[in-house]
């Protein structure tokens, strides 16, 4: 058996409101085996955005083991972190984060130029990239040149660029119509699927989450059991 991309115990996070400790996330225990696609669901404030960002390596726990591709994250310095996380998480957020004055190939080229690949790979990476989610024409547009659908597809391009293992996915369909919505879902789909990406999606819309093979809930920071979803 392969070793599962995200190992969790025992994991609790609180947040400081002034003096008053908040509770988001108590005593998470998960595992993510090696290409699965993962959904999170629950309510708003549930907790499974701070959950995605521990595990991708943006946020830290307050205590408990996390350990993704067999590294434990929270021992890592923040260079270090960077570092890994560049190489190892793709990141797809529900707002596309596209710098409006680059290119779409601009855009997706931003994290391999802090690899130590020439100018030529770096174009292959891209328009490979960029290809592989229908956007190899759209190379020199910008941002406001492209439809909401569009720009998002490009922030997908832009996470696996690198060829990450996991890619991490917050929200992806929130800020889109039910068309393109469904073409970024087919390609997250087809990212697992076809390349073997692990994949965690964070989402409250079950049409999104019906892509996933895997469908945890959270309800007030705790992870239910499998099988057990939220009332929302």
């Amino acid at each position: 058996m392969p070793e599962p991309v995200v190992r969790i115990k025992n994991l609790n996070k609180v947040f400081h409101r002034d003096t008053i400790p908040v509770t988001a996330l108590e005593d998470i225990n998960l595992v993510v085996a090696d290409g699965e696609f993962l959904c999170l669901m629950g309510p708003s404030g549930s907790g499974k955005t701070t959950l995605l960002n521990i595990i991708a390596g943006i946020d830290q726990p307050s205590s408990g083991e996390v350990r993704v591709l067999g590294e434990n994250v929270t021992a890592l310095s923040e260079d270090r972190l960077a570092a890994w996380r560049n190489v190892h998480v793709g990141f797809v957020f529900q707002t596309f984060n596209l710098i409006p004055v680059l290119t779409a190939f601009e855009n997706v080229e931003l994290p391999l130029l802090l690899t130590k690949l020439s100018a030529q790979e770096r174009k292959d990476h891209v328009l490979t990239a960029l290809k592989l989610v229908g956007l190899e024409e759209r190379v020199s547009h910008y941002p406001r040149q492209l439809s909401g659908g569009q720009e998002q597809r490009v922030a997908v391009a832009r996470a696996i660029v690198t060829d990450p293992t996991l890619v991490v996915a917050d929200e992806p369909t929130g800020d889109l119509d039910a068309h393109s919505a469904e073409e970024v879902l087919d390609i997250l789909s087809r990212l697992n699927r076809d390349f073997k990406k692990t994949i965690i999606m964070v989402t409250h819309d079950p049409r999104a989450a019906r892509h996933a093979t895997v469908t945890r809930h959270l309800e007030k920071g705790q992870l239910l059991p499998a099988g057990v979803a939220t009332n929302t």
